[in-house]
């Protein structure tokens, strides 16, 4: 017999930056080895090999052997959902210099949230799936119409695909910086992967951020009607 969940563990795990910049460089989906995490987390590869070490044995991440090499990633993705709702809620981190202050409005312009768009963009492409009835509202959240199918797949996302995984097809994520919804789920992914393959946008280099194009300013617009 099993008593209730320990959740000040978990708490007290998520409550250490380095472990939590970890955490999030893991939430899109990627495996990364132990000198990235490092990196990532501005930490010395020991202090990295013990907070990894303390994960796996929380049962937070999953680990895979290449060769010498061995990868990390989330365990499952109910520790990214988890971290999505703790954005909602956290105060806004107050930039202090000019160059914070630039990397704070790109990222609330567009950025990836754990594999999905969000931001001023996200959320308007969202709302332009819902005004042209691609997306609707039902009691379970949003779904995809026969419209919203025949779209996708022209668009060259493998619906059929997606509908077979075990995740969520679509999932509506509350933005943390434009307090309106944007597209998760598998869904969200496809399209956001979508739009890097297209060229319509391109990763900012150690950042969340995105940036949108040229060429993908004129697609949206013409695509959506949306212009950013």
């Amino acid at each position: 017999m099993t008593g209730e969940p320990e959740i000040s563990e978990v708490a007290a795990m998520l409550a250490d930056r380095s472990r939590l910049a970890m955490l999030s460089a893991l939430a899109d989906g990627k495996a990364l080895p132990a000198g990235e995490l490092a990196r990532l987390a501005h930490v010395s590869p020991q202090t990295a090999s013990s907070h990894l070490s303390r994960m796996l044995e929380a049962g937070m991440l999953r680990v895979e052997s290449q060769g010498r090499h061995r990868y990390y990633g989330l365990a499952s993705d109910h520790l990214k959902h988890v971290l999505e709702s703790m954005a909602v809620i956290a105060p806004a981190r107050k930039p202090l210099t000019m160059l914070q202050n630039e990397a704070a409005d790109r990222l609330r312009f567009a950025r990836t949230c754990y594999g999905h768009l969000a931001g001023v963009l996200g959320v308007g492409l969202a709302e332009k799936l819902m005004s042209r009835r691609y997306l609707e509202n039902s009691d379970a959240g949003w779904i995809l119409t026969r419209a919203g199918e025949r779209w996708f797949r022209d668009f060259g996302i493998p619906i059929d695909s997606l509908r077979s995984a075990r995740r969520p097809l679509i999932r509506t994520c509350l933005d943390w910086s434009e307090r309106r919804y944007h597209v998760a789920g598998a869904l969200g992914d496809a399209l956001a992967n979508r739009c890097f393959e297209l060229g319509w946008l391109a990763r900012v280099r150690q950042s969340r951020a995105v940036r949108l194009t040229d060429r993908g300013s004129i697609a949206l617009k013409e695509r959506f009607g949306l212009s950013l």
